[in-house]
């Protein structure tokens, strides 16, 4: 076995300019993954259209994007640590670059959604070697803890600025911008990458599985294709019995393989660590309802209310500004306070915040919005220091592993609220709505087709948007449910962890 070197005689020390130039770089790599990963909720009506796409089709073009990273990113993290972070972040941004050209020229949906793919690959390389560069570069822990929490209030913003672009985009030029504006961004960052991030030495004894990288997307894929199916009306039980047999048989194997190998993809003990687990649980309750949170309110207020792209996505991004000063906050007094209160206590404000954005939806404008900044507020401090736990709580020599952990568990938050909640819109809809006598068909359907079908009056529209209500009350409550279970859960694991304790097992050089 290869015994690697301390981490300081492997890594430069780094001054502080270059310091926080490193963060700021790897930072707007992290907004490129993030903003795609929300960008198309104000675009999806904009897209459904142009390109003829079914709401099946539409779903896929956004699932495609978290799915095939999800299933990545545990490879691409070991490979980070094997070949060296540096060189997987930018080897990524040329990547995400590439896929956004073809992204903005495609002609068809299925298209489409393989240049989402594509963008995915690029993503899954770069986004556990953000976090590791600057678990590697940042070696003053408190100052680590800053440098992450300002890394995981960017998850936040970038997932809640997605609509806000995409809607601006969408005001002046045509769909194919929402995927052009990454490369210049691509091209800067290319550069000041080369020139700041460490040249940190790989760990040549780490090992690659393809075999696990691949059980685990089929493990992905069958639960996601098991989600969307459980909740449709029309439900298939030969497709539900054969996802749910993926979904286990892919887990089983992949499980067993990680307990025979020298060099796991994951190493299953990393989980006993009570700060690390409850990180990763925060990460992927916190995503589940932001991106449900997203997805219902925009396409409510486009399709039910009027409202513009833009209007729609400025409306969300009041979650963003609740998120902002606490996620900031958070990583500035985590040693004073204690992970207990800021991630279970997050996760709980966060429920509060959902459940109040329902109720001010019947109350008026400045209701609501108060809603989506207590949201904000309870998310932003849960996730920023969400990173710090996992992070901070495996040796050097696995920030690869663990920061693709942590990337799994954000990304596959957001694809289990588009593939569970995105369904259940249409699902409930089809469910509650009560069309009169003459209407469409096609308005049985979906909320976007009762908007399109010809023949369409005012009893149907107004019948289509009673359903539509129900669907969207239904998403709420489920994404409030899930935070609250979520702040009991962490809580619990969290006990050890209250105001004045240690939040990191391991010291910068370990």
């Amino acid at each position: 076995m290869t015994i690697s070197p301390p981490l300081s005689a492997r890594t430069p020390l780094l001054g502080p300019r270059r310091r926080w130039t490193l963060l700021v770089t790897v930072g707007t790599g992290l907004l490129l993954i993030t903003l795609d990963n929300s960008i198309l909720y104000t675009a999806l009506p904009t897209l459904t259209r142009e390109l003829d796409a079914s709401w099946t089709e539409s779903l896929w073009i956004i699932n495609a994007y978290p799915l095939v990273m999800t299933g990545l990113l545990l490879g691409t993290g070991t490979l980070g640590d094997r070949f060296g972070h540096r060189r997987m972040f930018l080897v990524g941004l040329v990547v995400f670059g590439l896929a956004s050209l073809m992204a903005a020229t495609a002609p068809t949906p299925e298209v489409l959604i393989a240049a989402r793919g594509l963008l995915a690959v690029g993503a899954a390389a770069m986004m556990p070697a953000t976090l590791a560069l600057i678990r590697v570069a940042f070696t003053n822990e408190r100052e680590r803890n800053i440098a992450i929490s300002v890394w995981g209030s960017l998850s936040v913003v970038g997932g809640a600025l997605g609509p806000i672009v995409g809607g601006a985009l969408l005001e002046h030029f045509a769909w194919g911008s929402i995927f052009l504006i990454n490369v210049p961004v691509v091209v800067l960052a290319v550069i000041v990458g080369v020139a700041v991030a460490p040249e940190n030495e790989p760990h040549p004894g780490t090992r690659w599985d393809l075999i696990s990288s691949v059980q685990a997307l089929i493990t992905l894929v069958g639960l996601v294709v098991l989600i969307k199916e459980v909740v449709k009306v029309d439900r298939s039980g030969t497709v539900v019995l054969a996802a749910a047999l993926a979904t286990f048989v892919g887990w089983w194997v992949f499980v067993r393989r990680q307990r025979r190998l020298p060099f796991p993809l994951l190493d299953l003990s990393i989980f006993r660590n009570a700060a690390f687990a409850s990180g990763v649980l925060a990460a992927a309750f916190a995503m589940f309802a932001m991106g449900g949170l997203q997805l219902a309110t925009t396409q409510r207020f486009q399709l039910v209310a009027g409202f513009s792209p833009l209007e729609s996505g400025l409306l969300v991004a009041a979650v963003a500004v609740g998120s902002l000063p606490s996620s900031i906050l958070g990583g500035a007094f985590l040693h004073v306070v204690g992970l207990r209160v800021l991630i279970g206590g997050g996760l709980g404000v966060g429920a509060i915040g959902v459940a109040w954005t329902l109720v001010g939806v019947q109350h008026g404008m400045s209701w609501l919005l108060g809603g989506l900044v207590v949201t904000g507020l309870g998310l932003g401090a849960a996730m920023s220091v969400a990173s710090t736990a996992i992070i901070g709580n495996v040796p050097a020599r696995r920030a690869g592993m663990a920061s693709s952990v942590e990337e799994v568990s954000y990304e596959f938050g957001s694809l289990a609220a588009v593939a569970l909640l995105g369904s259940l819109l249409t699902t409930v809809y089809t469910m509650t709505v009560r069309l009169p006598e003459g209407a469409p068909a096609e308005a049985g359907r979906s909320m976007t087709d009762a908007l399109t079908a010809p023949g369409t009056g005012p009893a149907v529209l107004d019948a289509a948007f009673r359903a539509f209500g129900n669907s969207y009350s239904t998403v709420m409550v489920v994404c409030a449910g899930v935070l609250a279970v979520g702040a009991i859960v962490t809580t619990v694991l969290l006990r050890a962890y209250g105001p004045g304790s240690e939040s990191s097992a391991y010291g910068s050089g370990h």
